[in-house]
């Protein structure tokens, strides 16, 4: 229960930082001129965000199974 306890935060962690970075990239390259920022945020929240929380989350528990 620990190593799924270290890994959730960790996986939260992932989340945020793949959310903001991909809001910065598809705001930065996206082609979108009229609602540019709808799609970044949208896309960070919904796709993003979820991928890099499953990685975070996965690596996390094994660092911590590892680790610990």
């Amino acid at each position: 229960m620990k190593y799924i306890g270290i890994g959730f935060l960790i996986a939260i962690a992932g989340y945020v930082l793949t959310a903001f970075l991909s809001y910065y990239l598809i705001g930065k390259f996206s082609s979108n001129g009229h609602d540019r920022s709808v799609e970044a945020s949208m896309t960070s929240i919904f796709v993003y965000g979820p991928i890099g929380f499953v990685l975070a989350f996965i690596g996390g528990y094994f660092w911590a199974k590892h680790t610990f």
